[in-house]
């Protein structure tokens, strides 16, 4: 038997009561896992099928070449009080789907686990600025980040900064947005004005699509838009 601890990124109703999980796990990275009889009537754990929520699955052992494992059981490894606020869980919906796409081929990567960790508790904490922060700093980890420049201007396909404007969306205060939450210390305590923070996931969005191929905006944008309007 193997254990992995994940956080949920999607999943699918397979048949009248099992799933299919999408999980980013801290051992392996991407995995998928079958649920048999989750959705039945009397099975209470099925409450806990949730975007981010952090399992612990205890498996068979996969067969050499197989791409999904087989959960015998699997518990909480840790809650969270935001899926009842209405923002928090609108983002919460918007990063699960957004992780799904750019972590699918991705390793074990401990960085990126605790990535998502501290978002899920700044979100807690009702940190509305969260998937905004988050977005940035896995570009970080993933190397991908702008180049540090004391220019003002980021020019999203090419990750330089520049002394005059290179994107419609990279003005000079977004450029410095960018600038703060890759140089922080804690990105999380940057303020980011209401009136800028559909712009910067707009920039954010044009930034991905430069530099993760096949890139897709997430189905679940438009609602997020309108919650934050």
């Amino acid at each position: 038997m193997v254990s992995q601890t994940g956080f949920i990124l999607s999943f699918l109703k397979y048949g009248d009561s099992d799933a299919v999980l999408h999980c980013y796990t801290l051992e392996e990275g991407f995995q998928s896992f079958f649920l048999k009889s989750v959705f039945t009537q009397k099975n209470k754990k099925k409450a806990l099928i949730l975007p981010l929520t952090l399992l612990n699955f205890q498996c068979k052992k996969s067969k050499a070449g197989s791409e999904i494992n087989s959960v015998l059981k699997f518990d909480l490894e840790n809650s969270y009080d935001f899926y009842t606020d209405v923002k928090a869980n609108t983002i919460v919906f918007f990063i699960s789907d957004f992780l799904n796409q750019i972590l699918k081929h991705e390793n074990s990567n401990p960085q990126i686990f605790r990535a998502i960790a501290d978002f899920n508790h700044e979100l807690d904490e009702k940190n509305y600025r969260a998937h905004l922060i988050l977005l940035v700093i896995l570009l970080k980890i993933q190397g991908i980040e702008p180049l540090h420049s004391s220019n003002d201007y980021l020019d999203p396909e090419t990750g330089n900064y520049h002394s005059e404007l290179k994107h419609h969306l990279f003005t000079k205060e977004i450029s410095s947005i960018w600038k703060q939450i890759s140089e922080a210390e804690n990105p999380y305590q940057i303020k980011i004005k209401s009136a800028d923070r559909k712009q910067m996931l707009d920039s954010i969005l044009v930034y991905y699509h430069y530099h993760f191929t096949d890139f897709r905006i997430p189905n679940s944008l438009e609602i997020i838009q309108q919650i934050f309007e």
